[in-house]
């Protein structure tokens, strides 16, 4: 195949545009293996690539998309054949190396996962970024000490990508949970994936004290700012926050009290560069984990052609749950 099919953001002097056109494969970035993509997704991050919103994009022209599950059909790499169904999360993909909205892919054999023998590509992609960084976020906590038996565990942004999955895995491994979203009408939705409690997300956006009464024994937050800062005010005697998303932004106004008074852990969640033992871990436990069930119950199909529109949606907050698209 000289051409294929892909998403390419290009610059323009008014800022980037972004369509879906023929690309040649002679144009691909240096690899050792050659990936025919069936499945990608649509993360937060894309979005900000897909809209310009946020100079996610650092070379033009780009293939964006972070995220890609697909077979091998070529490799020089010592660890991957052709046949092989691969995973591929982060690593600069979309970014700065060209990504995964494109039927086809050039990448570093050192950054691609073994599919797991149960999960399908398509599940693998309805997970995705945001999924894989919801069981970081949950690992995290296990790891800080945390139990049911502890107390509730609130989740930020519960409607979206991130926190469906948290919500979903929380609640398989046991936990109360507390479910923040800004959008009431998805209460049912939150309750069907495991949430017992319901909290406007307008609860955390006051200004922060220094410290407030202790609700929650752990939390996952995707919004960061002033929503971040109210959290950690209110965790409870030595519990811990797991922070993996700015889309309320990227300042933190926050005081140092839960920390030195409360024992409060801040436990910072990165998924691009994340070492492999951890990415293995983190999809061993997705496929033990997540009920396949609750993801069928969170997940859209798209195709290559609307990904454009999903990721003006996925910004304007108006994304349930996870998009799973089909590369074709």
């Amino acid at each position: 195949m000289a051409t294929f099919k892909a998403i390419v953001i290009e610059k323009t002097e008014s800022g980037q545009s972004a369509g879906l056109k023929d690309f040649d494969a002679k144009d691909l970035m240096e690899g050792d293996v050659s990936i025919a993509v069936e499945w990608s997704t649509v993360n937060y991050k894309d979005g900000l690539a897909l809209t310009g919103k946020a100079p996610v994009v650092r070379r033009f022209p780009m293939i964006p998309g972070v995220d890609l599950a697909g077979t091998v059909e070529a490799s020089s790499h010592p660890a991957w054949k052709a046949g092989d169904k691969v995973i591929v999360n982060g690593w600069g993909l979309g970014e700065t190396h060209l990504g995964a909205y494109a039927q086809k892919a050039r990448l570093k054999g050192d950054w691609l996962v073994r599919l797991p023998a149960s999960m399908s590509a398509r599940d693998a992609m309805a997970i995705g970024t945001a999924g894989y960084t919801a069981m970081l976020c949950v690992i995290a906590l296990e790891r800080h000490g945390l139990t049911p038996a502890e107390g509730p565990v609130l989740v930020t942004g519960a409607a979206g990508g991130v926190g469906s999955v948290a919500v979903a895995l929380l609640a398989k491994l046991g936990f109360r949970i507390a479910a923040s979203t800004g959008r009431p009408q998805e209460a049912e939705y939150l309750k069907r994936l495991g949430a017992s409690e319901i909290i406007d997300r307008h609860e955390l956006e006051a200004k922060p004290k220094p410290l407030a009464k202790e609700r929650w024994a752990a939390a996952i937050d995707v919004v960061g700012s002033t929503t971040l800062a109210n959290v950690l005010s209110m965790i409870r005697y030595r519990g811990a926050v797991a922070a993996c998303g700015l889309a309320g932004g990227m300042d933190l106004p926050a005081s140092v009290a839960p920390f030195i008074l409360r024992g409060v852990s801040l436990l910072g969640i990165d998924s691009v560069m994340r070492p492999l033992p951890d990415r293995e871990l983190a999809w061993r436990r997705l496929e033990a984990d997540l009920e396949r069930m609750k993801l069928a119950e969170m997940t859209q199909e798209i195709g290559l052609a609307e990904v454009l529109r999903a990721g003006r949606a996925i910004v304007e907050g108006k994304v349930r749950g996870r998009i799973v698209v089909n590369i074709g």
